[in-house]
């Protein structure tokens, strides 16, 4: 999170209000009169003034000015953008303890797409995904307090509670007839960033190298460092962002950084020129020849973007998957008096072919859904009518010519079996089973196995 001192904006916002209150005839017509824009300025200033007393004198029940002030600013921030909000006390006081991780939740991060509150994805091992919570769901009602004209932030405060208490989402969701109720149960939400795991190629010496990164924390680019050094001789990288939220800018571009080797990686542009910033590349230590292919989905979000987006640009990764969800603004949080804030849009983030992230996404170069991979049954005796005959012999001449040293194997280990230490030395491998329960993860793997032999053949 970002703060900015804003005594100076407070400070102009106060003038500018008692010089409309002051605004009279014989000032308009001053030699040194505003601007049309200035005037125009003022008389909305002035105007929602005289509805604030309008209501305060006339309306039904009494009310408080501050609620006034208060909801009336959460309007105002929701209808610049999803992401902008007014935060009272309370609610400045509890992102301060959210961005501390010292929060019991759901292991979920929402956005608002066509007005609707909508899972951008569920974070993986949390209870959100246990509880089977789905990227693109929309999130009807949170207990019984339904989300539409809800902002995120209230949304995120709902949600947010005591480790250990439930919750009850409703969601609607592609494919599912009616609405689904989803209790969930919160918990403190620890999360372990990059989980690699390899896929042995055909020669049972090299592999390739699945690097799931669940969030852009502070650690992402040491533990893929970590895990490519592990692992010298993967021949290829699989970088998973699917249902990866982002996270911290710094780690997208670092990692960035360790594939492309010169250019621009993502530019930040806004309104103000303090907000320009541009990332480039750096030469030194850059793996520029392995090949990478990049898994995202609709979860795969801003700072999974900046890194799917770069490479595509780069033309240094293949992107497989779906297309991602369209989050490429900056917010900064502003500090309001003592105890409230604002967080403010403030940038969007650009490609390096200059195309904006935000509410567009990027489009994978193979589109790839989500499922199983057919497979043939493999008790299915694919044999013609003429051979049928023959194989029937040969498989009674197997039975009757059965050594005593072949059936004493049935004393053996039952196939399958094996010991604990083999069992830890498999758990980071990526087995026939689940690629072919995975057709997205299938698919990139086939493409990565591709791309390493199109480049061995080209000699590089």
């Amino acid at each position: 999170m970002f703060t900015k001192n804003v005594k100076l904006i407070l400070a102009g916002f106060a003038l500018t209000l008692t010089a409309g209150l002051a605004l009279n005839g014989s000032l308009m017509a001053r030699e040194n009169a505003p601007s049309k824009a200035m005037e125009d300025k003022l008389s909305a200033y002035i105007k929602f003034t005289k509805i604030l007393n309008l209501i305060e004198q006339q309306y039904v029940d009494e009310v408080n000015t501050t609620t006034l002030i208060e909801k009336a600013l959460k309007g105002l921030m929701q209808n610049l953008d999803a992401h902008s909000a007014y935060m009272t006390a309370k609610e400045f006081k509890d992102l301060n303890i959210q961005t501390k991780g010292e929060f019991g939740g759901l292991g979920i991060v929402v956005g608002m797409r066509n007005g609707a509150l909508t899972v951008i994805s569920p974070i993986e091992d949390t209870p959100a995904s246990r509880a089977g919570i789905k990227a693109g769901d929309i999130i009807l009602k949170i207990d019984d307090k339904a989300t539409l004209g809800m902002s995120i932030d209230e949304a995120v405060n709902l949600m947010r509670g005591k480790p250990g208490t439930p919750i009850t989402l409703t969601i609607v969701r592609k494919g599912e007839s009616k609405p689904l109720r989803i209790k969930i149960v919160r918990d403190i939400i620890k999360i372990k960033s990059v989980k690699p795991k390899i896929v042995p190629l055909d020669d049972n010496k090299s592999s390739i190298l699945d690097l799931r990164i669940t969030s852009f924390d502070a650690h992402v680019v040491d533990e893929v460092k970590k895990a490519i050094a592990a692992h010298p001789e993967a021949r290829g990288y699989l970088i998973d962002l699917r249902n990866n939220p982002g996270g911290l800018l710094d780690q997208a571009v670092r990692l960035l950084d360790m594939f492309i080797d010169k250019g621009v990686l993502v530019s930040q542009k806004g309104r103000n020129a303090s907000e320009n910033e541009v990332y480039k590349a750096h030469a030194a230590g850059t793996d520029t020849k392995t090949p990478i292919v990049v898994l995202v989905n609709g979860g795969s979000a801003s700072a999974s973007e900046i890194v799917s987006g770069a490479l595509q640009d780069d033309r240094r990764a293949v992107i497989v998957g779906e297309k991602t969800f369209g989050k490429g603004s900056v917010q900064v949080v502003i500090p309001v008096g003592k105890d409230e804030g604002l967080k403010l849009t403030v940038a969007r983030y650009y490609l390096p072919s200059g195309r904006t992230i935000q509410n567009k996404g990027v489009t994978p170069d193979v589109i790839v859904y989500p499922g199983k991979v057919p497979q043939k049954k493999e008790d299915e005796l694919a044999i013609k009518e003429k051979d049928l005959k023959e194989h029937l012999k040969a498989e009674l001449q197997k039975i009757d010519q059965k050594s005593p040293a072949t059936e004493s194997n049935a004393t053996a280990p039952k196939a399958g079996a094996t010991s604990a230490k083999e069992k830890k030395s498999k758990a980071k491998i990526i087995t026939r089973k689940e690629l072919y329960e995975d057709a997205q993860l299938k698919s990139a793997v086939d493409i990565l196995k591709a791309l390493i032999l199109t480049q061995e053949r080209k000699g590089n």
